[in-house]
């Protein structure tokens, strides 16, 4: 189900973008198999398997891809492979013998997707980092937060996973490509890159005239302040955004201003006063009194909600903008397809839980797996993964 059934992929498991570039395809009806290192790796970041929601919908094995056994399995896998999804640093995977040179040899039709942070190449590109650097260096940092504050990392959105929204796009623009050429090619999905192709419109903006000050200062970064959040008087937030004068006219009227205010917007020096009247009039009611009176109109509302409550919004819930899992509850697939509609993700697996059925999907009987198990290839995994107390071969 989805309509990337009958694509399948190698995933060399990491962290971050890798594994939720996986999670999409995934998601979408791919056929994923990750990788895992006989030794767990990762942030410190260790949760219980069925928390780790960006390794749903697929199966994997253990493979130790540092002796020539496990490198020749990795290779037979890819021959039977359309993608490959690897994030390590640039020169890890040439060097374990599974560079691009050698799996398009094997598999010319292969695309070979890489996400790094800093890319393949240029003067960073060996250097380590994590997202909020790599935003940094795209001018996507220094134009988040508020007036004379420091700026505000916005989570792991914009570098990680906006990363892995390119490696999927750059995957699949050249898996359309093979198909008309015969022929394979190497992804390179820079976090930088990505961040920076996300900033295309703020640039623009820039270019324009329109977004020169400092950060807090502009029309979507919380200077305007029809397109900021505002405190309630329970303390919980909304959110108004306004932009285009009917939907400020609709605004103002449903909260009892004058009209006129609606047209004194596009005057900057008429911001800071009418901040001050928007603050003070939103602290007066509580967020429910708010939503009832803006929700689903053009005012261009909604509440700030958080991960406890957005999951059970009348707008989610009509949805299903979250599904359960297990018993888990967790964002579903996006998008949506109307024909090929995507299948229910299964929960995510231990390291190698089901690395036979994982195998035989794959292509290989039942003897080949216990040769690649006697020649050292293919591994399980002990301990609790999560706790990291060793393999056995």
């Amino acid at each position: 189900m989805g309509p990337l059934n009958g694509f399948k992929v190698l995933e060399f498991a990491g962290i971050g973008p890798g594994p939720m570039a996986a999670m999409l395809l995934a998601d979408m009806g791919a056929t994923v198999l990750r990788l895992e290192r006989p030794e767990p790796s990762g942030l410190g970041l260790n949760r219980p398997t069925q928390l780790n929601f960006l390794n749903r919908g697929r199966r994997s094995v253990v493979a130790d891809l540092k002796c020539p056994q496990g490198v020749s399995m990795a290779l037979s896998l890819l021959e039977k492979s359309d993608a490959l999804i690897e994030g390590f640093r640039p020169g890890t995977m040439e060097r374990l013998g599974l560079g691009p040179d050698e799996c398009l040899a094997r598999n010319p039709r292969l695309v070979y997707g890489r996400v790094t942070g800093w890319g393949q190449d240029g003067p960073l590109a060996q250097s380590a980092g994590h997202d909020l650097n790599y935003i940094a260096l795209s001018g996507a940092l220094d134009a988040i937060g508020r007036r004379d504050e420091p700026p505000t990392p916005p989570l792991n959105l914009v570098g990680d996973y906006g990363g892995a929204v390119y490696l999927c796009m750059g995957i699949l623009a050249a898996a359309i490509e093979s198909r008309r050429s015969g022929l394979g090619q190497v992804v390179d999905a820079a976090m930088v890159d990505a961040a920076t192709s996300l900033m295309a419109s703020t640039y623009g903006l820039k270019a324009a005239g329109m977004h020169e000050g400092p950060r807090g200062t502009n029309m979507l970064d919380s200077g305007a302040p029809f397109y900021d959040v505002y405190e309630c008087l329970d303390g919980n937030y909304i959110s108004i955004a306004p932009i285009e004068a009917k939907f400020r006219e609709q605004l103002f009227s449903l909260i009892g201003l004058p009209a006129g205010m609606s047209a004194d917007a596009i005057d900057r020096n008429k911001w800071p006063a009418m901040r001050v009247q928007l603050t003070a009039l939103f602290k007066s009611q509580t967020r429910a009194y708010w939503c009832q009176l803006l929700e689903g109109t053009d005012a261009c509302f909604a509440p700030v909600l958080s991960m406890q409550e957005a999951p059970n919004h009348l707008h989610q819930l009509s949805r299903k903008g979250f599904i359960e899992i297990a018993g888990v509850s967790q964002p579903a697939p996006a998008p949506r397809f109307s024909r090929t509609v995507s299948a229910m993700p299964t929960p995510p697996e231990k390291p190698g839980e089901s690395a036979d059925v994982a195998m035989e999907e794959w292509g290989f009987s039942q003897a080949q797996i216990e040769d690649f198990r006697s020649q050292g290839a293919l591994l399980t995994r002990t301990d609790d993964a999560e706790r990291g107390q060793g393999i056995s071969k």
